[in-house]
């Protein structure tokens, strides 16, 4: 019943999630030019609506801010002009406005900056869809529907008197024909206005019919366990239903990859969040992908699978899945992608039992170091007994340290130097978290050659031709050796760049923080995912978040 409980939660939350889970924000932490950044994005959950931008700008003495919204069909061309920011008093440095996004679908918001040290810029992905509808306040609606009582007896009136008193002299009395013509206009004026009012009716009805057809609803899939040569394989089978309607059409053959992978999967064992893995399914066909499962232990798991659109529209498609015993007879275990990975580590409802595993972890808090099974080790700055507080943004900041204490430079993995998984205790929040941001890197890169193209219109894509040419481009990065491969991928994404030493030239250290602002109150697992000599290291942390009223 506690599971049962659990899974309609978490399917009742799915029913407003888009890219990710429970967490509409946006943030991005970078460089704009000379000036060190972070931005932080609300998106509004009715389309046409206002987004608030908020911008930390960490150096610098900035003269102006600018912001507009670039639409993925309509580029640069037709996007509005851009609207300023104003300084928050008292912050030195924070910057806050609004744009309005008028479109809904793929948008990114272009952040123009001016100050002493020049000129920057930056492009923030948006996933701009309705997910709510809006209830006219009580009051409100009373009010007006009075005043358009009134405005409606006025117009009768008005039209009687144009017919009658209106043409007479002062002083001089209706005749009986003239009143009877001035009740037959009125009554003439009230089957045209009840009309009226009868049409603009209708039409609002229909107006509001499409839009909650319209409704953002996220794509379904159905996650299965085969078992093939004594081992358990992994099925993601994308539910299609009704496609015809919401006017996805060939969507699935138009996927692009993010960090080198056309899907990201991440399982999570319910209900104590103590089994966590991280595995890159294939595609078969359009709608069907699959991997091979790592050492997981059997239970209850959550299934998150990352997808990008090539719009750059990134949807997480969410179910549940029970995952069997693993064979014993299968030894070795066959591996889809070179980058899966497994932790275990103990659950969140009890924290004192360790299961027994080769790949398990002490889950540790804020302020506490986590051991990585090669005796490295990770501390999350902060402060354990602190509860963060919900809807402000973080940075969450790790210091990286080999098993001597010497500081550890982490390897690059897929494309970035960490990233992290956040699930909240019940499920109903996930997000995949880069140091550059919450956002998908194919999300960005998308926008920045949308905005070079100079097409007002975007160019139609054969969607076989450019599966194909997808298709080609993993095969082509499966053959690469892991090394070039790691660096092919962050130099594509134009976030690092080699410099003389070998190194990433953009503060490539032992510390590395990932920005977010955790949407609601709740307990939180945090899994850092980090790589040394080669190998994919993964720790856990937990922490506590609550309300700003409760702090």
């Amino acid at each position: 019943m506690k599971n049962l409980l659990f899974i309609i939660c978490l399917l009742a939350v799915c029913l407003t999630a888009q890219a990710h889970v429970g967490s509409a924000g946006v943030q991005m932490q970078g460089q704009a030019g000379p000036y060190k950044v972070l931005v932080s994005i609300q998106p509004p959950d009715v389309i046409p609506g206002t987004a608030k931008i908020t911008v930390f700008v960490e150096n610098g003495n900035l003269k102006k801010i600018l912001a507009r919204p670039i639409y993925f069909y309509s580029g640069d061309k037709g996007a509005p002009s851009p609207d300023e920011l104003t300084q928050v008093l008292g912050q030195n440095g924070q910057f806050e406005g609004i744009v309005w996004l008028m479109e809904s679908g793929s948008s990114s918001a272009q952040i123009e900056l001016e100050g002493d040290k020049g000129k920057g810029e930056l492009i923030v992905p948006i996933a701009a869809v309705s997910t709510a509808e809006r209830d006219m306040p009580k009051e409100l609606g009373i009010g007006l529907s009075v005043l358009g009582v009134l405005l409606f007896l006025l117009m009768i009136t008005t039209i009687g008197a144009s017919v009658s008193d209106g043409i007479l002299k002062p002083g001089v009395a209706l005749t009986p024909v003239q009143k009877r013509k001035r009740w037959i206009n009125m009554g003439i004026a009230t089957v045209l206005c009840a009309l009226i009012l009868y049409g603009g009716s209708s039409w609002w009805d229909s107006w509001a019919a499409e839009y909650k057809q319209w409704l953002y609803k996220p794509i379904k899939g159905n996650a299965a366990i085969l078992q093939t040569d004594h081992q358990r394989l992994f099925r993601l089978k994308i539910d299609t239903t009704g496609w015809h309607e919401q006017r996805r059409g060939s969507m699935l053959s138009k996927l692009i990859p993010d960090h080198g992978k056309l899907m990201h999967t991440f399982l999570v064992r319910i209900p104590g969040l103590d089994a966590f893995a991280h595995i890159h399914p294939e595609r078969k066909d359009s709608t069907t992908f699959e991997s091979y499962l790592p050492k997981l232990p059997a239970g209850k798991y959550l299934v998150y699978n990352d997808i990008v659109q090539h719009s750059g529209f990134a949807e997480t498609i969410v179910d549940t899945i029970d995952i069997p015993e693993q064979n014993a007879a299968a030894k070795p275990l066959q591996v889809t992608a070179e980058e899966d990975t497994y932790v275990i580590t103990n659950p969140m409802d009890a924290p004192s039992r360790v299961p027994f595993d080769e790949n398990v972890v002490i889950c540790g808090k804020p302020g506490t170091k986590t051991v990585f099974k090669d005796g490295s080790y990770a501390v999350w700055e902060g402060k354990p007994d602190k509860a963060l507080e919900a809807g402000k943004p973080y940075q969450f900041a790790f210091e990286f340290f080999n098993p001597d204490g010497s500081a550890c430079l982490p390897e690059p993995y897929l494309g970035m130097t960490g990233h992290v998984a956040v699930v909240r205790s019940d499920g109903s929040v996930y997000i995949h978290l880069h140091p550059t941001g919450t956002y998908a890197m194919a999300a960005e890169q998308t926008f920045k050659d949308r905005i070079a193209d100079t097409a007002t219109i975007v160019k139609a894509l054969a969607p076989a031709m450019f599966r194909d040419s997808i298709d080609r481009y993993l095969t082509k990065l499966k053959t690469m050796p892991v090394d070039e491969r790691e660096t092919f991928l962050m130099t594509e994404m134009g976030m690092y760049e080699l410099n003389e030493n070998g190194m990433m030239g953009m503060e490539h250290g032992n510390r590395i923080s990932f920005p977010y602002s955790f949407p609601k109150d709740g307990n939180y697992r945090i899994f850092l995912q980090l790589k040394r000599n080669g190998q994919v290291l993964t720790g856990a942390y937990d922490v506590r978040v609550k309300d700003a009223a409760v702090l």
